[in-house]
Formats: C-alpha cells, structure tokens, sequence
C-alpha cells in the first residue's frame, strides 16, 4: 500500500533521513528520479523529499516499477536470507565436524567469495568462524557425555590436541577438561518481516530473542553470560529450532501463543512479571498500572516497568502489548514503529 498520510510521510522521510534502523521493515521508499526503491538505513545519498513515494511492502514498490537498490539491498531485508547462502548453511549443520572447502562451495553452486561478504555483514564473523564454532558445539557435547579430548579433538578435524585445546578454551572460556559441568548459549539468526532477529538458547530452553539492531543487545549478550555462566557460541539446538518455526506462524498469522520453552535469568519479581505479560491476551493492550493490579501490587507501577524493560525475549513475552496511561506507545526496544507494527498486526489476526 502507497502512504498518504502526510505525517506518517513526515515521519518516514525522517527515518530516512537518520538511517534509523528501528524502521527497516516498517517502510520502502521508491525514488522517483532513479526509479530504485530502498529501506530506512541505505548509505545512497538521500533524495529530496518531492522525490520519493513511501510503501509499507515489498511488492507495492515492485509492483509499481520500482527496482531495489544495490546498495541497501531491500529485498534480502524483506526476505529469508538468499537460497545460496541458506544452502551453505544447511551443509554445515550436515555435518558440522567437517569443514566445508571453497572447492565443495563451488561445486554446490555457491560463491566462496558472496559467501564470505554476506556473512561479515549479517553476522559480524567469517565462514570459516561459524564453521569453528559448530565444530566445538559438537565437540561440547561430545565431551559431556564422557568421551575423550584426545578422541574428540580428532573426530573434529584437528590434527593436534593443542589445537584443538586451543581453540576451544577461545571459543568456550574453558579448557576441554572442564566441560563435564559446564554449559554454552547457542546463537542463531532468525528471519523477521521487521528485519532479522538473534535467537539464543540453552539446553533448558530459549534465553534471548531480540532485533540484532537493538542498541541494548551488547549489554544483554554480556549479562547473559555472566548470569548463566557460559559463552556465545553459533550453534542450534531443538529450542531453537523450535523457536524459528514458531516465530515464523506468529508472523505469517498464523499462531497467537508459543509453546517452546524458555531459561531466562532473573529475579523472582522479574519472572512473576515475565509470568504475568506471557498471560496477556493476543491482540489486545494493557497500562503498566493495569498489569500491576493484575499482579495485586496496585502501588508498584514503576517497579513492573523496570521488569518489563529487563524482558530479553521479544514478542513471546509481549511486552509491546504494553502502552502508556494516555493511550500512547511508550519505549520499546526493537523500537516503536515495530511494536506499532506487532499491534496492528495481532489487531488484523484476532
């Protein structure tokens, strides 16, 4: 659908202006003058504002002859990720104890070259490292169960035991030999119409899922490892998996409540309010008050909102649901044109 409305242009145009990633997703601008259209954080140089129309999707700008822009890549922020690169992926996860050459790449179609770009961009790390990393998830469980280092350093493709030693105490914070009693938290990423989302698990369940732009995430990332005890390590598990499929109903409409399993640290206050914003209704909104009153502590407004501000796992535990005493959005972290977004979505799927 084209915007109309003069303020949400306004508005958009402003994003745009700021490269306010809290908007990608939210809108695509086509420019009238080179016929591209972009998303909220393209580093082109911004066109004048008679210049450009606003979309709230994907298909009305190419629909109305709007190519997508080479720079910012608007279609791979409204699409899973490119079939080639999932390809890749799902080549690792065969076998993770196996390193994948740039021959094997290529003789699956698969650019090395692409690959290595798309991974420094959407990850932050190299191929090669993601790969590293599977290995010693699998080494870790390996090792927990009894099996030998001398065994498993081997089994993964190391051809020496210090190597191996090595490279998981870097990965792992510590040596081989201390794993018996230890645990890590698997990150993955998680494919949003809103843009792309980390899901972190731990054996127990679901520890984090937030918008990878979420200015609080490094914060998040280092409590979390403290409070658990454990290092990030990319990696998947059945938690995780479970959670990507769930996700991917809620969005497309199809599911209200999530069943997968949750571990995320905090107080017994924090947990009581998670509790209590897990039981909010779908599709519907509550004050910060109300919640307290649901909660029996009429007087302690302030103190719910501070737990509320803690909540590491977005959408599930809805504290976008949540708005202020004037009927207003009030803060949030993935940001407000994407809790706006979560509203009327939930209000269309009711």
């Amino acid at each position: 659908m084209q915007i109309s409305e003069q303020s949400q242009i306004d508005n958009y145009y402003e994003a745009l202006l700021n490269r306010d990633s809290s908007f990608v997703g939210i809108f695509y601008v086509g420019v009238k003058t080179t016929s591209v259209f972009c998303i909220a954080t393209c580093r082109a140089r911004k066109p004048k504002k008679e210049n450009v129309i606003f979309y709230s999707e994907v298909k009305d700008a190419l629909d109305n002859g709007f190519r997508p822009c080479k720079i910012c890549h608007p279609t791979e922020h409204a699409l899973p990720m490119p079939a080639d690169i999932q390809e890749a992926i799902h080549m690792v996860e065969l076998n993770p104890k196996e390193k994948v050459s740039d021959q094997q790449l290529r003789d699956a179609g698969i650019s090395p070259e692409k690959l290595r770009r798309w991974f420094k961009a959407h990850y932050g790390i190299t191929f090669q490292n993601y790969q590293r990393m599977y290995r010693i998830n699998e080494a870790f469980l390996e090792l927990k169960s009894g099996k030998k280092a001398t065994h498993t350093a081997f089994d993964s493709g190391y051809e020496s035991l210090s190597g191996f030693g090595y490279t998981y105490k870097k990965l792992m914070g510590k040596a081989p030999s201390q794993s018996s009693a230890g645990q890590r938290i698997l990150i993955s990423r998680l494919e949003s119409p809103l843009g792309p989302m980390f899901v972190c698990a731990t054996e127990k369940g679901v520890c984090l899922l937030e918008f990878v732009d979420r200015k609080m995430l490094e914060t998040e990332f280092k409590d979390l490892q403290r409070l658990l005890q454990a290092r990030i390590i990319h990696g998947e598990n059945a938690h995780i998996k479970q959670a990507k499929k769930e996700m991917g109903e809620y969005f497309a409409g199809k599911r209200k409540d999530f069943s997968f399993k949750i571990d995320s640290p905090g107080t017994e206050f924090q947990q009581s309010v998670w509790k209590q914003l897990i039981d909010l209704p779908y599709g519907q909104t509550f004050t910060y008050q109300e919640l307290a009153e649901k909660m029996g502590r009429p007087s302690g407004t302030r103190a719910v909102a501070s737990a509320n501000g803690n909540n590491r796992i977005a959408i599930v535990i809805p504290c976008h649901r949540i708005i202020g005493k004037d009927g207003k959005l009030r803060g949030y972290g993935g940001g407000l044109p994407r809790k706006q977004w979560l509203l009327d979505h939930e209000k269309k799927y009711m």
